[in-house]
């Protein structure tokens, strides 16, 4: 989810009923020499009472120098991503690369636990690919090594996000653990996610894409689980989220890095949309808050004589 939840994605998450988000992933290479990107990506919203850091590293040194860096931010939960296939990641030896070698794995852990009393959990997938599938080893290695919860996405390094989330290696970790294991993977809808729960028994979820675009995916789900009515927000709602989120991520970038940025999620917001096409069409050029109030307002048919012109040099009609 890198390039997606920063704080601004994240607060709008846990306003919508998330209990706990993680950053992007953060370089533990980034942290040990004080790179002002990286500690960017730790910056926190008031509304994420509950914050976890998730890292990337290969080496246990520069992950305790990133775990002491990160105690001064306060997460919940520190965790190791073992899962990401991204190429330049699997490069540094990071990410997904690391499920060839589980006692690096427990490496790792081992040397954060050492530097912190902040929880660690680790991310994993199955393994590097169908024909070496060691994430029980890798799980096994982490929590003998001090990890409190383990994630496991039921796909391969090489499937990448293609084909289908084998749930039932969830399950099998699961009876496995000694320790609280979450799933992912395909929790698209409300409806995956409590099918997720239901048919594995595992004791959490991480949602990720499912969220683009739909933040309102926690409250359904939890509408699901105590069976209240799920609410499905119109475009007004979907829209108003947008700017929201929007307006945060001004806050956090400034007005033209946050009108470049939130482009591609005003994409997603509007997926489905009546006229939706039309819509998209025009914010992926606005270049101004004022541009995306001026577009918003004139599909949604509210009047506003002081409305700015569209990107494309229209003014919008009384």
């Amino acid at each position: 989810m890198a390039g997606y939840t920063d704080a601004a994605f994240r607060a709008i998450c846990a306003r919508h009923g998330a209990t706990l988000c993680f950053t992007e992933m953060v370089s533990a290479e980034g942290l040990a020499h004080d790179s002002r990107p990286t500690l960017r990506l730790l910056e926190r919203r008031p509304e994420e009472t509950i914050y976890g850091v998730q890292i990337f590293c290969s080496d246990p040194v520069s992950a305790a120098v990133s775990a002491r860096r990160i105690g001064a931010y306060q997460p919940a939960i520190l965790d190791l991503n073992c899962g990401c296939s991204v190429p330049k990641i699997l490069k540094g030896g990071c990410g997904a690369a690391l499920l060839r070698d589980p006692r690096r794995i427990g490496a790792i852990v081992r040397a954060m636990r050492a530097e912190t009393g902040i929880p660690v959990s680790v991310k994993l997938r199955l393994g590097w690919d169908a024909s070496s599938l060691t994430y029980l080893t890798c799980a096994e290695e982490a929590v003998s090594a001090g990890a409190v919860l383990v994630a496991l996405h039921p796909r391969t390094r090489s499937q990448g996000f293609g084909g289908k989330a084998e749930w039932e290696h969830i399950q099998r970790l699961k009876r496995a653990s000694s320790v609280p294991v979450f799933g992912s993977g395909d929790l698209l809808s409300p409806d995956a996610c409590l099918s997720m729960l239901r048919d594995t028994g595992c004791d959490g979820i991480l949602i990720a894409r499912g969220t683009l675009g739909n933040p309102f995916i926690f409250e359904q789900t939890r509408a699901l689980l105590t069976g209240r009515p799920m609410i499905l927000p119109d475009a007004r709602q979907r829209l108003a989220v947008a700017m929201d989120h929007l307006r945060m991520t001004a806050g956090l970038v400034g007005e033209p890095k946050a009108c470049r940025d939130m482009r591609k999620h005003f994409v997603a917001y509007t997926r489905g949309m009546e006229g939706g096409a039309a819509l998209r069409q025009a914010l992926v050029h606005a270049v101004t808050l004022a541009q995306y109030e001026g577009i918003v307002a004139e599909y949604l048919g509210d009047p506003s004589p002081d409305r700015p012109p569209s990107p494309d040099g229209r003014s919008s009609p009384d």
